[in-house]
């Protein structure tokens, strides 16, 4: 029997591959003040965190729930 190769995502990833999960640069990565996991001296990024952010971002066309995207909620005014 020949052994089958497996292909996946491991859990948990470093800050490049992270990045290349989201489809950003490790530099917008880094900005998002994401939780890393502690393993040994190695500093990783969940998926489960990267999917939950992913799936927290505004749809394109979907109507903004909460005002903390609006101009009203950013600046305090009307949008005209």
């Amino acid at each position: 029997m020949a052994r089958a190769d497996l292909t996946f995502t491991p859990r948990l990833l470093p800050a490049s591959k992270a990045a290349a999960y989201l489809g950003i640069s490790e530099s917008t990565l880094r900005t998002l003040n994401l939780p890393r996991r502690i393993l040994g001296s190695k500093r990783l990024y969940d998926v489960l965190a990267l999917d939950h952010y992913a799936d927290s971002l505004t749809v394109e066309g979907e109507e903004i729930a909460s005002e903390a995207n609006t101009c009203r909620g950013k600046f305090g005014r009307r949008a005209s």
